[in-house]
């Protein structure tokens, strides 16, 4: 099949245009000043703040020399940050929130400990990791300037601790062994978690009638959630998963080792397509053409007939499911545009400082503007969320992360000559885009343990994109 459908006539002349283009925008300007290392990465090793950093590296060394906590915690578990990152990231969507909160504690506490105990360990200052620190200050602010400061205490602190796991992660992982255990972790804990949610589906789980329509959905008898509450919910963590499950059938050697990770995708494919989240699947498609179109532009020919192949092969229920996306009759799209319009309207009144993170801020104001009279938690958009909690600066920053995310790893994929590693990045960029599609139609942060996977997965696309200069070898079987 694939044979003939690239000998066809059609096939090759669109190859053809889509090469011509390829070439023009590879070549392009601005798609060679992207490349290019912007002004952060080349003074950031300089900067006034890695400085700061090495000076206060070398001052708690100097303590730790007197006070011989050096000879006491040698060797210790508490010096090895790695492994409570390790369990953090594995054990993220199923243990309770404030135990995951004691895990990253611990990560933060062992990353000090080994600090103090190494003089040679130069700590990573990343221009990504001084815009997440600069983010994490933003969420402090907003949690001292909040309508209601006791309200966003707890969400202010979880927040902010979770965002800064990514610094923590990107100075305890040195090396390519450590760095390809945490994602065979991260895709087997995935596994598991899809695993669960499709033992659910054949057990009838019960759910939430506002999950969906019952008048446009008759045929959904059950959504999945696994141990993460809301379907929706798995579906954001199952986007940042899946990626990765893809770039481990490219990297292992062995046939059993791919026939495994092929079985850990279909089981999380399946996960997915149960969780009848139409962001979800959204996101996945983009998620897919972006790994497979960077991959290989060849894909985006075989993508095209493969999504009309879908139309007519999925059941019914999904293409009603998925093609209901913007249909105002739907109960959840109508109400999510109520939201939208009651948020848009508050923010305007508060959108330099926003009101203060957490459920309890944005029940305090919101109500005063919502149409409709419609209840809600949150706003049901990432990026609206962010600016009621933190205002203008903090959606300014987050896109700056976001940026000097994706520019690192396109940077890293255009020049890097190692497959496994490439592959990997792919499947970093892709991870997080399919994400933030989702996040037009969901406050995906709502739920923290999400919040610290997806902020795991910017560090370890940043690690990622350094994989080469990590000690060891590759050992991929």
């Amino acid at each position: 099949m694939q044979k003939i459908l690239q000998g066809s006539l059609i096939y090759r002349l669109l190859a053809t245009v889509w090469a011509w283009f390829g070439t023009q925008w590879r070549s392009s300007r601005v798609m060679g000043r992207f490349l290019s290392p912007g002004w952060g990465e080349r003074t950031s090793g300089s900067s006034a703040l890695a400085r700061a950093i090495l000076c206060s590296h070398r001052a708690l060394c100097v303590v730790f020399d007197r006070l011989r906590l050096s000879k006491l915690l040698h060797g210790s578990i508490f010096t090895k940050p790695f492994i409570w990152c390790f369990a953090t990231l594995a054990l993220a969507p199923v243990l309770p929130t404030m135990v995951i909160l004691l895990f990253t504690l611990a990560c933060v506490g062992s990353f000090v400990l080994a600090l103090g105990c190494d003089r040679e360990h130069k700590p990573v200052c990343s221009p990504a990791g001084i815009y997440i620190g600069l983010y994490a200050f933003v969420y402090i602010a907003a949690t001292f300037t909040s309508v209601t400061v006791s309200g966003s205490l707890l969400g202010g602190a979880l927040t902010t601790l979770f965002v800064l796991f990514p610094i923590v992660l990107q100075n305890s992982v040195t090396t390519r062994r450590q760095l390809d255990a945490l994602i065979y972790a991260f895709v087997i804990a995935g596994t598991f978690i899809s695993a669960y949610g499709i033992y659910q589906y054949f057990t009838g789980v019960a759910f939430a009638s506002a999950w969906f329509d019952s008048t446009m959905f008759a045929g959904i008898s059950t959504r999945v959630y696994s141990t993460l509450g809301n379907p929706n919910v798995l579906a954001t963590y199952l986007l940042l998963v899946i990626p990765f499950a893809g770039a481990c059938i490219f990297m292992v050697k062995r046939p059993i080792l791919k026939l495994f990770f092929v079985g850990c995708l279909c089981v999380m494919l399946a996960c997915m397509a149960l969780t009848f989240s139409r962001g979800g699947w959204l996101g996945l498609i983009l998620a897919a053409a972006v790994f497979l179109v960077i991959l290989d532009r060849r894909f985006i020919i075989v993508g095209i007939f493969g999504l009309v192949f879908l139309y007519f092969a999925l059941p019914d229920v999904v293409v009603s499911r998925f093609t209901s996306i913007g249909d105002f009759s739907e109960s959840s799209t109508s109400y999510r545009v109520s939201i939208w319009l009651g948020t848009i309207s508050m923010l305007r009144d508060f959108w330099f400082t926003g009101i203060g993170p957490g459920t309890e801020a944005f029940n305090r104001i919101y109500p005063l503007y919502s149409y409709s009279a419609a209840v809600a938690w949150h706003s049901h958009n990432l990026y609206l969320q962010i600016m009621c909690d933190a205002g203008i600066i903090g959606i300014v920053v987050f896109a700056i992360i976001i940026f000097t995310y994706f520019r690192n790893l396109c940077t890293s994929v255009s020049k890097e000559p190692d497959k496994s590693s490439k592959i990997l990045q792919i499947a970093a960029i892709s991870s997080v885009s399919g994400f933030l599609v989702q996040g037009v139609g969901d406050y995906l942060f709502y739920n923290y343990r999400v919040t610290l996977v997806f902020w795991a997965v910017l560090g370890l696309g940043l690690l990622i994109a350094r994989r080469g200069s990590l000690k060891g070898e590759v050992t991929v079987d």
